[in-house]
């Protein structure tokens, strides 16, 4: 077999359509574009949301528009009343809550709230605590201590 003899499979290659080259074509005239107007021009068309003048559906909406802050601390979310697994006088931190399947995982910082009641005297480590979370765990006996949040890409 020599280069000269080789070629591609058949059906596997195709003429390109020439449109637009007279009505004999089957595609002259119009070429496909339908009737004259803004779409059957080159480069024609009209931006995504555009509704012909009339107000934009995303403009008559302004809650679906607005400010995302790119900064916001995302928490993991634990309340007071689920910190009752733990034994009294126990040390409580964000990676034994994990270990009790209080909270998801390390990767966000963990946040206290004070959902529910607290009857143990506890020492819990955490990232955040709500006020009324700090005031049921120290009126059960208990003591709060605020670990820092470890920045993403500051290494």
């Amino acid at each position: 077999m020599r280069q000269s003899e080789l070629s591609p499979v058949p059906g596997s290659r195709h003429r390109r359509k020439r449109i637009g080259r007279g009505y004999g074509s089957g595609h002259g005239r119009t070429s496909g574009r339908g009737s004259k107007g803004q779409k059957a021009r080159s480069g024609g068309g009209v931006r995504r949301g555009f509704e012909g003048g009339q107000l934009p559906l995303s403009k008559g909406l302004p809650e679906k528009r607005g400010f995302v802050n790119i900064f916001r601390t995302e928490y993991d979310v634990v309340n007071v009343g689920r910190l009752d697994v733990f034994e009294s006088g126990a040390e409580v931190t964000p990676q034994s809550m994990v270990e009790a399947g209080l909270a998801s995982s390390l990767k966000k910082p963990i946040k206290v709230l004070g959902a529910g009641e607290l009857n143990k005297a506890l020492t819990v480590k955490a990232n955040r605590f709500s006020k009324q979370a700090r005031r049921k765990i120290e009126r059960a006996g208990g003591k709060t201590e605020e670990v820092g949040i470890a920045k993403a890409g500051k290494g």
